[in-house]
């Protein structure tokens, strides 16, 4: 791993390939290892002819950690994806993120739209879009001392991903509880970048790709059959998928 300094924080990423450059953003209580390592996707990129940047996002993995909702905000997470392509030298890049990654691309271009090509927002949908989502399952999940204690079976798969992955779990708590804050629906619009949005056909914590995508001006929806949120990630026709629009 290498590191970057963004907005205080040491960040690790790692590089491979060579070519186009496209940044690709995790997932909640993931690592750029399982995320994009561990699917197949470094492999299929560098094959498709990009250099592949992957960070560890702030509180996961090698990266620091805090335990400060406020310094895990979508907004804090896309200034560190712009702060990396500063650390690189690079002008712009396409930019791919899944579920919480998907949040923090979507935010990055909104508020840094010129330093990015094509984005992928893979791993969420129409859910999105609800005023209230709850953290208070997860965020119990991940700070009760024994798993088996938690009741709740979707606050249950957080935290066994997070034991997986050997992750800190106050940190982790800190970070859900920012990225549940309701998403700014509005900004959508300011998008103007081509878009690509992709969601499993029973992806129930991210709902149906197209009511988001219907709210970005140059998006277009995905939906990947037969799979659920955890198997779309490594999924061979959610790779298809991304692989033409990038053609394009």
């Amino acid at each position: 791993m290498d590191y970057f300094k963004s907005d205080g924080l040491k960040l690790a990423y790692r590089v491979e390939g060579e070519g186009d450059p496209i940044l690709l953003a995790h997932g909640f209580a993931s690592t750029h290892r399982a995320n994009w390592i561990e699917t197949g996707w470094s492999r299929v990129l560098m094959d498709a002819g990009f250099r592949v940047i992957m960070p560890d996002m702030r509180g996961h993995g090698a990266s620091e950690a805090t335990y400060d909702t406020e310094d895990y905000t979508l907004s804090a997470m896309a200034g560190d994806l712009v702060a990396l392509l500063d650390h690189l030298g690079e002008a712009g890049a396409d930019l791919m993120g899944y579920s919480m990654g998907a949040m923090a691309a979507l935010v990055a271009a909104m508020e840094h739209g010129g330093r990015f090509d094509r984005v992928i927002a893979a791993g969420v949908g129409a859910r999105l879009l609800d005023a209230d989502r709850d953290p208070g399952p997860v965020v119990a999940a991940l700070l009760a001392d024994d798993p088996s204690s938690v009741s709740d079976k979707g606050a249950l798969g957080f935290r066994l991903f997070a034991d997986r992955n050997g992750q800190d779990r106050r940190a982790l708590a800190a970070c859900f509880e920012a990225v549940r804050a309701p998403f700014p629906v509005a900004e959508l619009a300011r998008i103007s970048r081509p878009v690509l949005v992709v969601a499993g056909e029973t992806d129930e914590q991210a709902g149906a790709p197209g009511p988001l995508a219907a709210l970005i001006p140059e998006a277009r929806a995905f939906t990947v059959p037969k799979r659920d949120h955890m198997k779309t990630v490594g999924d061979r026709v959610y790779k298809e998928a991304v692989l033409k629009f990038l053609e394009g």
